[in-house]
């Protein structure tokens, strides 16, 4: 038998393909621009070229990011830019990270209030 009383809610649903530090970070510097050069990327990050490029093609299969190649000069250049599915997730994902540091806070808050 049902009451209809909806059941508590869950913890907040963080983004699987952000939740990884390396991820996250390439999102939320692309969030700032329109997109960005490898190495640009590979120096914010302070990863290798390997991990970098392993990061972006994972990024890149799930549509959060897009990668463009072309010439700078003659020399081969790699960009990439976070799409609007990209877009989506990191703000969801930023808003699950502020829940949850928002309920720590309150928790805090109600456990110092019934201690003293």
């Amino acid at each position: 038998m049902t009451t209809g009383t909806p059941p508590p809610p869950g913890p907040p649903a963080l983004d699987r393909e952000l939740h990884h530090p390396t991820r996250l970070a390439l999102a939320a510097y692309l969030s700032a621009c329109g997109e960005a050069e490898f190495a640009v990327l590979r120096d914010y990050c302070q990863v290798s070229d390997s991990t970098l490029s392993k990061t972006l093609s994972a990024l890149e299969r799930t549509g959060y990011v897009s990668i463009r190649k072309g010439y700078l000069g003659k020399r081969p250049r790699t960009w990439a830019a976070l799409t609007l599915t990209g877009r989506r997730a990191l703000a969801g994902h930023l808003a699950a990270l502020e829940e949850i540091a928002s309920a720590a806070r309150r928790a805090g808050a109600d456990a110092e209030t019934e201690g003293g």
